[in-house]
């Protein structure tokens, strides 16, 4: 810690400027974890796995046919919705409705394979891209912001404008909506509830890979990075409100400053000690999240 106050104030203050750049990338990924849950009640325990094949379909397009991440985005979550909506349609679906223990262990096992094919397919090194922009900042005032988190932050709002425009502003979105409000009754008005739970994991599926192809920008991939996501997941939605689209935006945003501020004031290896402190005081004093409603 510097001795100087105000050296070490300018140094927080980067710090927490990036961790919410950071955060927003966070808050994309666990979009996609609350709606699946908030609209099929059913908890995706192979997420972080599906962001660890989205930043691998990145980084394919970067190496072979060399795209930005950036630029592969909107193909990877394309991919991912496909996988996703696929999935729910053939494996995920007969399990609605079963006890949660038998989902838990359904979604067990399609995270072992996905990390499994991961580590046949790539291997255990860790791969990563190298952009032109890598080394290019901004300076706001005081703080130099990379310009790699500022585009992946920039692109994670925008992704999230346009998930809450689908829910608010279409016909499909609004009958997702209504599936999920009212089961018994969507079925009675004569809406095709399957495919709208295959729709929505679908979508959940498309916002974590493109949240992936954005990760990749910050950090290098790995198939053991999956656990780390997947629990990351858990912590900002809890945190953020199981279901709330805001409360996993807040929560991502909240999660990205804590582990930033950790880095500081003790060491980057012991992040996750706020993250979870933070967790364990929601859990305490809001069992419900941040931003849900209390049931």
């Amino acid at each position: 810690m510097s001795a100087d106050p105000g050296q070490f104030v300018l140094t927080l203050l980067q710090a927490i400027a990036m961790g919410l750049l950071t955060g927003m990338v966070y808050g994309l990924m666990a979009l996609g974890l609350s709606v699946i849950f908030g609209v099929m009640r059913v908890v995706n325990f192979a997420h972080g796995e599906m962001m660890v094949v989205g930043m691998y379909l990145a980084w394919l397009a970067f190496d072979r046919l060399g795209l930005d991440p950036l630029v592969s985005l909107p193909a990877v979550a394309a991919a991912l919705f496909v996988f996703g909506y696929v999935l729910q349609r053939t494996v995920i679906n007969p399990f609605i409705g079963l006890p949660e223990h038998m989902q838990f262990m359904l979604l067990l096992a399609v995270a072992i394979l996905l990390v499994n094919a991961c580590l046949a397919i790539f291997g255990p090194d860790t791969h990563g891209v190298q952009v032109d922009y890598m080394f290019d900042s901004f300076n706001v005032g005081p703080l130099v912001l990379d310009a790699v988190r500022v585009y992946a932050a920039l692109v994670a709002l925008l992704i999230a404008g346009l998930l809450w425009l689908f829910f608010t502003r279409t016909r499909s979105g609004k009958a997702i909506r209504a599936a999920a409000d009212n089961h018994v009754g969507a079925l009675v008005v004569g809406l095709d509830v399957k495919r709208l739970y295959a729709l929505t994991f679908g979508v959940g599926a498309a916002c974590v890979g493109a949240a992936g192809a954005l990760m990749l920008l910050i950090v290098q991939v790995h198939p053991f990075l999956a656990i780390d996501y997947t629990l990351l997941a858990f912590v900002i939605v809890i945190v953020g409100g199981l279901g709330s689209m805001s409360g996993a935006l807040a929560g991502g945003l909240l999660i990205g400053v804590s582990e930033a501020v950790a880095g500081v004031l003790l060491q980057p290896s012991l992040k996750s000690v706020f993250s979870f402190g933070l967790l364990i005081l929601v859990l305490l004093l809001r069992p419900q999240g941040l931003l849900a409603r209390r049931s």
